[in-house]
């Protein structure tokens, strides 16, 4: 199995932090050098490892963003 690359390339936020250390956070990532997406997700308190998460495009953040505010 291939390693996946990935940069945070802006964090926005951290949502939760659990009792272990792992904190589910808002960032911009770009996964093997591609195009940088809206990633929602836990991560190690090193940011070595994650869970699986959700990544979202620039007119999916913005419908999210729509449906949360009505």
């Amino acid at each position: 199995m291939a390693d996946i690359k990935y940069e945070i390339v802006n964090h926005i936020g951290v949502l939760s932090t659990s009792p272990n250390g792992w904190t589910k956070e808002l960032n911009v990532v770009s996964w093997n050098g591609g195009q940088e997406k809206y990633d929602i997700r836990d991560w190690s308190p090193d940011h070595t490892k994650m869970s699986k998460g959700i990544t979202l495009n620039e007119a999916e953040i913005g419908q999210l963003r729509l449906l949360i505010i009505k």
